[in-house]
């Protein structure tokens, strides 16, 4: 008898055991940990995926970024004009002269500016005030070239018409003149005569001006503005003309104080006259900024390159694969050899390499000095105009190569890879937070069964209890 009790206290003990009792088992985090374990595999792959995508578009960014700022930084550079053999006036009240165009213009010129061009100012009679009526009807305006008392019509140059309604003032007719933007603006000036009508046109002979009346029966009154050179000669302040200079002793004129291609490849604007005392436009030589620029160039570029070369290391480089990046690479490449100058003639530098700007085996760019000095020495103009801000030069060919890597639309492009990425990581944040929101309803689940669980197991146990306690006394009977 005491055999089969100790057998079958042996037998409770390993049911009650495998039901969990006694084991302060922790059903909560059982079910957390399963939920986790069911998802671990797909978990630990997209958050391996979003952190590969962070340091991609990361890598990707800070490359575009270096190339917008060098590129930002070169612009400022090239716009100074200390990189170009900059223009300069002796007597500097004269004129402002600018370079312009392809043609780059060297040496010294004379410049004798003998009258400037000037633009026609009339007056009407003085009223009251500005907001005395006068009269309805039709203001003309005609343009041509006024010679004493005769004006004579140019006829390429359209009349502009403009209707005054009734119960105008003067300063409507102010504005309405002006609102035809017909080349003449009006304003009212207060005058020791009363308020005037003031129009001034543009500059230039043949831009001078008549004005006509054609008044409305009944409401008559705008006949008093209206002028020609054989009326009122106290109402005309100014006349227009044309400028009148002269270059290395040769006869010029123009229609504006802006005179463009003065010298081919220079702008002047013309500002004061110096009849009987020429002075000097001459070029400064920029050979020494452009050597300085060069080196701080090829230094900066390097700083790229180093950049792009550890981005795209093929053992550690956030984008060894990235097909953007490997076409930044070969664009940085064969910047040298690039013709950035297509216009440049007979032995004008059409590219950096020219001047002595070559590549390594790595990737970065290397300068020859001696190779520079000798050509700045032999062609300063033809370098110069490579550092120019035009269309071509070395501006716009890097930022060419910087505008390419960074078009988001260019799926071949730092951009459109960073796009790419953007987009990719978008979706693995989702694909997470889907995944989670799973593992949260599988925890839930999970949790409510062994809740059920609990309670069989519980019911149980006391009814182990109960038959435990029942064989023990048996036992003890025995």
């Amino acid at each position: 008898m005491v055999t089969t009790s100790s057998s079958t206290s042996s037998a409770t003990s390993q049911l009650v055991t495998s039901l969990g009792a006694g084991t302060g088992i922790d059903m909560s985090a059982l079910a957390e940990n399963l939920a986790a374990a069911q998802f671990a595999a797909k978990t630990d792959r997209l958050t391996s995926q979003s952190t590969r995508l962070e340091a991609n578009i990361s890598a990707a960014s800070s490359l575009k970024s270096m190339l917008v700022n060098l590129s930002a930084s070169l612009g400022d550079r090239v716009r100074t004009g200390d990189l170009s053999p900059q223009p300069t006036l002796a007597n500097s009240s004269v004129a402002k002269p600018t370079l312009s165009g392809a043609a780059r213009p060297r040496g010294t010129y004379s410049l004798e500016v003998t009258k400037l061009a000037t633009s026609q100012t009339l007056a009407s009679p003085g009223f009251a005030a500005a907001t005395t009526p006068v009269g309805a009807g039709t203001l003309t305006l005609r343009f041509g070239t006024i010679a004493g008392t005769g004006f004579t019509e140019d006829t390429a140059h359209a009349a502009a018409a403009i209707t005054i309604p009734s119960g105008a003032t003067l300063a409507d007719v102010a504005s309405a003149i002006n609102g035809a933007d017909a080349g003449v603006t009006a304003y009212i000036a207060q005058t020791t005569s009363g308020a005037q009508l003031v129009l001034k046109g543009q500059e230039g002979a043949a831009n001078g001006f008549i004005l006509e009346a054609a008044e409305t029966p009944g409401e008559e009154g705008l006949a008093a503005l209206a002028w020609t050179p054989a009326g009122d000669a106290t109402r005309l302040k100014a006349s227009s003309g044309d400028a009148a200079f002269k270059i290395d002793g040769l006869t010029m004129s123009s229609p504006s104080n802006t005179v463009s291609n003065a010298i081919p490849g220079l702008d002047l604007k013309l500002t004061a006259t110096n009849t009987g005392a020429p002075t000097q436009i001459s070029f400064a030589d920029p050979a020494a900024a452009i050597t300085s620029a060069m080196q701080e160039l090829v230094s900066a570029f390097n700083e790229v390159v180093a950049a792009l070369n550890q981005a795209t290391n093929p053992q550690t480089g956030e984008l060894s694969q990235d097909i953007g990046a490997r076409g930044l690479k070969r664009s940085l490449s064969q910047f040298g050899s690039q013709i950035i100058m297509p216009t440049a003639i007979g032995t004008e530098p059409k590219t950096l390499a020219e001047i002595g700007l070559s590549t390594q085996r790595d990737g970065t760019f290397k300068l020859d000095g001696s190779r520079l000095t000798a050509i700045l020495k032999s062609d300063p103009q033809g370098v110069a105009a490579m550092f120019t801000n035009g269309l071509y030069g070395v501006f716009a060919s890097f930022d060419g190569i910087a505008r390419k890597a960074s078009s988001t639309s260019d799926p071949g492009s730092l951009g459109g890879s960073i796009t790419r990425y953007n987009a990719q990581a978008l979706k693995a944040k989702t694909d997470l937070a889907t995944l989670t929101k799973k593992q949260e309803e599988l925890r839930g689940q999970l949790i409510n069964r062994f809740a059920k669980m609990n309670a069989n197991v519980g019911a149980s146990k006391s009814t182990l209890s109960f038959l435990k306690n029942q064989i023990d006394a048996w036992n003890a009977k025995g």
